[in-house]
């Protein structure tokens, strides 16, 4: 059973069509993400390291699909981006996303695209906030650029490097390509989460001193006032 699905995978992963799969999966998930496309793109590195597919090719057409996927989240952000941050409820995991990357826009610019794009759920929360504070389009497109290809590169590769460590057991390649995935993930969450709380600490300790006003009582600035200044 195990082996014919192999071959079964083998064979879709063989064929032409699935660089047009890559594509659509990689661009609805920038605004529809429903099914996370660096699953696919592990996957596709994994049977590249057999030869087919081209794992150059690979990078290319996933980084074009998240490429396209993330400027039409981007509109959607400027159309009608603070009516669906509005609806959100305040305190909630989600919520808590975008008001972050609110901040994160406002305190270091367009680099957040590229930090977020490895956050689980930063991507669309990124880029629909981008559009929301009106963040330049030229401006977004070359940081986009950037965190598109970057994470082509990183999610093929990881999964390159599990077929390549179990040439003759794609399986096996493929749960260490995705073990690797979701370590460096959980890794990134925890540090980002310990950062987090040393500097909720810190505030803090500084706002019970009188130094400085709590910020938490308001809206990141960004995403109350609807614009952002251009870089």
């Amino acid at each position: 059973m195990t082996d014919a699905l192999l071959q079964a995978v083998e064979g879709a992963v063989s064929s032409p069509w699935v660089y047009v799969l890559l594509f659509a999966i990689a661009a609805l998930d920038g605004f529809f993400p429903v099914v996370p496309s660096e699953t696919l793109v592990i996957t596709l590195g994994v049977f590249a390291a057999n030869g087919d597919p081209n794992l150059l090719l690979v990078i290319a057409v996933a980084a074009a699909g998240a490429f396209v996927g993330d400027h039409i989240s981007y509109f959607i952000g400027r159309k009608s981006g603070h009516r669906i941050i509005g609806k959100m409820k305040p305190g909630s995991r989600t919520r808590k996303a975008y008001d972050w990357v609110g901040q994160a826009l406002a305190e270091r610019g367009g680099l957040v695209l590229v930090v977020a794009r490895y956050i689980p759920g930063g991507r669309t929360a990124a880029t629909v906030t981008t559009g929301a504070t009106g963040f330049p389009r030229r401006s977004f497109t070359r940081f986009d650029a950037l965190a598109a290809g970057s994470w082509a590169i990183y999610s093929a590769c990881i999964g390159y490097l599990g077929g390549a460590a179990f040439e003759h057991d794609p399986l096996k390649g493929l749960m260490t390509g995705l073990g690797l995935a979701f370590t460096i993930t959980v890794t990134v969450e925890v540090v980002r989460w310990l950062r987090h709380r040393r500097a909720a600490r810190n505030q803090q300790s500084l706002t019970v001193a009188g130094s400085i006003p709590d910020p938490a009582a308001r809206e990141p600035e960004s995403l109350a006032t609807g614009s952002f200044p251009r870089p």
